[in-house]
């Protein structure tokens, strides 16, 4: 039986600073103060490094699924995100998407997230999971992320 692995969407999947990038200005200035908050901005984001391959490689070695947060206040998060997975990672992640403002409330034996937020931090504080945090230390992208993950498959 393969173990469970999540891995969280925005800077680790997908590249958020690509979706300011390709934002119109006047969008980024009004949301300055919560740019995730942009209508569409999140259908405008471009993969990580690396992501899609990993995805790939690790939806062959584990249970895999993408467990992320929505911007509560930005509705078009949840199905921008809905159609990005659809768009770039294709049938591998086919009904494997789960957003969730608690993280930590998912069973699984790993989570690779960015930061501590929505409940990451907390899914490492049950015995026999594992918080393993992207873009940090360790694992500060993807080739490091996935020598560390095929040893634990």
């Amino acid at each position: 039986m393969k173990k469970t692995l999540y891995i969280d969407m925005d800077n680790v999947l997908v590249d958020f600073r690509s979706g300011m990038a390709a934002c119109d200005p006047a969008l980024l200035e009004q949301f300055k103060e919560c740019p995730d908050e942009i209508p569409g901005i999140f259908g405008l984001m471009q993969p990580m490094p690396g992501a899609i391959a990993a995805y790939n490689e690790l939806s062959e070695l584990f249970d895999t699924y993408i467990l992320s947060t929505a911007p509560w206040k930005n509705p078009t998060a949840w199905s921008d995100k809905l159609e990005w997975v659809k768009r770039h990672l294709g049938a591998p992640a086919h009904k494997r998407l789960i957003l969730s403002h608690n993280k930590h409330l998912n069973r699984g034996h790993y989570l690779v997230d960015d930061r501590p937020n929505n409940g990451a931090e907390e899914f490492g504080d049950v015995p026999g999971q594992e918080w393993i945090q992207f873009g940090h230390g360790v694992h500060p992208d993807w080739p490091t992320a996935l020598l560390d993950l095929r040893s634990k498959a």
